[in-house]
């Protein structure tokens, strides 16, 4: 469902969009920051082309996918 997402749709539907690092023995994971990067590559901007701009802050892989959560399924 994440296919045709932009920045300001994920935050006009409230959404949360956490950067996790597939590097097993890393697992680290980071929300993003949905206004700043809207402000960086503009509204339109399609997030799912942000994955491949990503690395993993702890371990430095490139090995990072996103998590789409709608609001009221957090835990």
């Amino acid at each position: 469902m994440a296919k045709g997402w932009t920045f300001q749709s994920l935050i006009d539907g409230k959404m949360t969009v956490t950067a996790f690092c597939h590097y097993a023995p890393c697992n680290n994971s980071q929300p993003l920051d949905l206004v700043k990067l809207r402000d960086r590559f503009g509204p339109d901007a399609p997030a799912d082309d942000l994955v491949r701009k990503l690395k993993c802050g702890r371990c430095g892989s490139r090995k990072v996918g996103l998590i789409y959560t709608p609001p009221g399924a957090r835990s």
